[in-house]
């Protein structure tokens, strides 16, 4: 499957690896990119030597592209930048903010500059300030965010943008990708199904997580406080947010009890007091393979349904 991003990447499929804080360290990302897609090192709130020794360890496990995913709201924004510009990554792509500062300087180092945007009128200031791509992730994503869905939300972008549009959130098998595609999508970011990849480093308890959701089993937490949303799968500690909420409890005094909640998800699996996110699409995760495998299998049943679709579906277009 060849798009403007392939070519603009250099790789042979187009996804990109979920920049997912605390879960996107450089095994997962090597992997996914020896298997021909672009994998991500998240930088969340790490200090920047942290995220220096996951770039090496993953410059000794693949020489295929890969970058890091920059949070704007990370106290070492700024020295991760200048990291990512040092080291030549591939790829930087960004969240939580405004990283039109840092465009000269990707562009300088040869560093391609994809933000994540949730809305059309970030995708056009995103364009404007030189970006290569834009990844437009929809509120069916895990993690922080925003109120669009992906549905309604690559179409709009594709039409209001030249640059190419990465569709995220939502899309977990060929049936998400072939359906970004005909929304408008040359792209595809993949978060929640490489949380099931053998080379995922989470805890056993977050995987069976996973692939124990249902469709019903996504909660969202911080919107009554005023907070960025974050998407999780529902447990005992997602039904204690909600109720705290419901009580009157000040945005100040529920942020205190959610620092920390993530990483103790990811390297606990502390079921009481740990924030699991994942999105909508948990509930279609059954199974734990290696990247490489999801990777082709996402995109060989994409290319099918679009090359056969009147065949599958039974129906006559035109």
């Amino acid at each position: 499957m060849k798009t403007r991003v392939t070519e603009l990447l250099g790789v042979k499929y187009p996804i990109i690896q979920g920049g997912m804080a605390w879960v996107a360290e450089a095994t997962l990302a090597s992997a996914v990119s020896n298997a021909g897609g672009v994998g991500l090192i998240a930088g969340g709130n790490a200090p920047t030597e942290v995220i220096r020794k996951e770039i090496l360890k993953a410059k000794e496990l693949t020489d295929k592209p890969f970058g890091v995913n920059i949070m704007m709201i990370s106290p070492y924004a700024d020295e991760l930048a200048q990291l990512v510009c040092e080291e030549k990554l591939a790829v930087v792509t960004t969240g939580a903010g405004n990283p039109a500062k840092y465009a000269d300087s990707f562009k300088t180092a040869g560093v391609k500059f994809i933000p994540v945007v949730p809305s059309v009128a970030l995708a056009k200031r995103m364009e404007r300030s030189g970006a290569d791509a834009v990844i437009v992730e929809g509120t069916e994503a895990g993690g922080h965010i925003g109120e669009i869905t992906t549905m309604c939300l690559i179409p709009q972008v594709s039409d209001a943008v030249e640059i190419p549009v990465i569709g995220a959130g939502g899309i977990a098998d060929g049936r998400g990708i072939a359906a970004a595609m005909m929304l408008g999508a040359e792209g595809f970011q993949v978060g929640t199904r490489f949380l099931a990849a053998e080379e995922c480093q989470i805890h056993q308890n977050y995987k069976e997580l996973v692939l124990k959701a249902k469709d019903t089993d996504s909660a969202v937490t911080g919107r009554l406080v005023g907070l960025s949303p974050v998407r999780s799968v529902k447990n005992r500690y997602t039904k204690k947010l909600v109720e705290l909420e419901k009580s009157g409890i000040t945005a100040e005094e529920f942020e205190n009890l959610t620092v920390g909640s993530l990483r103790k998800a990811v390297q606990d699996g502390n079921l009481e007091e740990g924030s699991f996110m994942a999105g909508q699409i948990a509930g279609m995760i059954h199974d734990v393979k290696p990247c490489k495998e999801i990777i082709e299998e996402m995109f060989h049943d994409a290319e099918n349904l679009i090359k056969n679709f009147e065949k599958i579906r039974g129906v006559t277009l035109g």
